[in-house]
């Protein structure tokens, strides 16, 4: 009796022990599913544009060298370098005593070949003289005249004008200097409106036309500093560069713009808005795109992937979940992605907190 009384107490040791081992090892409750707190943007419209970026360099549309049609000594000169004139204006004005003088003595010499004509016609209507000595000095006399014709012209070339409206660029002479005819001594320059010549590749030959857009650039920053339009097209790509040149006009109303300058370029061969997504909405996984939406539950059990559907059922209804979509975009402009495929117009896309979500992740948006 003693025997069964001891082998009962040691079994029921032995079941105790054995319960508590099992409430041991059983599992803790459940965690709670963490919710990341998100934002989000709406895909919007935003306006894209196919470009060609290049430098091209200023060119004035008018510029006139100014040469002297006579020779002379400046008795007044009436402009600086970088002065504003007006088309007619008086730019200087030349002392010609010496062609003055010239003129005298062709007027003289006119004078006396005109009296020999008129002796001999007389006396050779009187059978006095032979008609060839009167022809000899009839074209004589027209001669002599022609040579004071010419040489008055000179002196109305004492006075130079601007034949255009622009800036006095490179002003070689001063007051007092003697100019030779046809010797340029300065230039005038419209700056008001200039042209670029843009090298584009020639495989846009077929893609490019006069009134595409065009935009001048600051070197840092790519602000634009001017807008114009394609005014040429060169019938021929340059065979060495492989290039074609376009032209293309610009206001300068201030003349901030100056001849010669080299400025970045955008030709804007087509323009026009797709829905787009911003630059903050985007990650990138072996060469694929992808943005996160927010959706419901129902929306994630109908693309689950990977995802534990079981704990996430658990969540009060209506919660909402990050689901990794695969987009197809094109290139980023002005911080903003064109969307080509993946999302539509007015999807919600989220823009922060991305390295921490998964598709399925349970958020709460701010």
């Amino acid at each position: 009796m003693h025997s069964r009384r001891s082998i009962s107490s040691g079994t029921s040791a032995v079941l105790a022990a054995g319960l508590l081992a099992l409430s041991g090892c059983a599992s803790p409750p459940p965690e709670a599913v963490r919710q990341v707190e998100v934002s989000t943007q709406p895909v919007a419209l935003g306006r894209f544009s196919n470009d060609v970026d290049t430098i091209s360099t200023l060119e004035a549309i008018e510029e006139v060298q100014l040469a002297a049609q006579a020779p002379g000594r400046i008795e007044r000169l009436l402009v600086r370098q970088g002065d504003q004139v007006q088309q007619g204006q008086l730019l200087l004005v030349l002392d010609q005593a010496q062609v003055r003088a010239d003129v005298a003595s062709l007027i003289a010499e006119r004078d006396k070949d005109k009296l020999n004509y008129e002796r001999f016609e007389f006396l050779a209507s009187q059978g006095a003289a032979s008609a060839l000595q009167r022809d000899e000095l009839k074209a004589q006399y027209l001669q002599s005249r022609e040579a004071v014709a010419a040489r008055e012209a000179d002196l109305a070339f004492s006075n130079l004008r601007a034949p255009i409206s622009g800036v006095i660029s490179d002003l070689q002479v001063k007051q007092g200097d003697v100019i030779a005819a046809g010797a340029a001594f300065t230039k005038v320059v419209r700056n008001d409106r200039l042209m670029a010549r843009i090298d584009v590749p020639g495989i846009f030959t077929n893609r490019v036309r006069p009134g595409l857009p065009v935009l001048l650039q600051e070197p840092q920053g790519g602000t634009a500093v001017a807008t114009g339009v394609v005014s040429s097209v060169d019938p021929a790509v340059t065979p060495g560069t492989q290039t074609l040149l376009l032209k293309a006009e610009f206001p300068n109303p201030t003349g901030a713009l100056r001849t010669g300058l080299r400025l970045r370029t955008r030709l804007v061969l087509a323009a026009g808005e797709l829905p787009s997504v911003p630059f903050a909405a985007v990650t990138q996984s072996s060469g694929q795109s992808f943005v996160f939406s927010v959706g419901s539950l129902q929306d994630l059990e109908r693309n689950p992937g990977k995802v534990n559907l079981e704990p996430l059922r658990a969540l009060p209804a209506g919660s909402k979940f990050a689901l990794q979509i695969p987009v197809q975009l094109g290139d980023l402009q002005n911080n903003r992605y064109p969307v080509l495929q993946g999302v539509g117009l007015s999807d919600p896309v989220i823009t922060t907190n991305l390295l921490t979500l998964r598709h399925g992740t349970p958020v709460t948006v701010k």
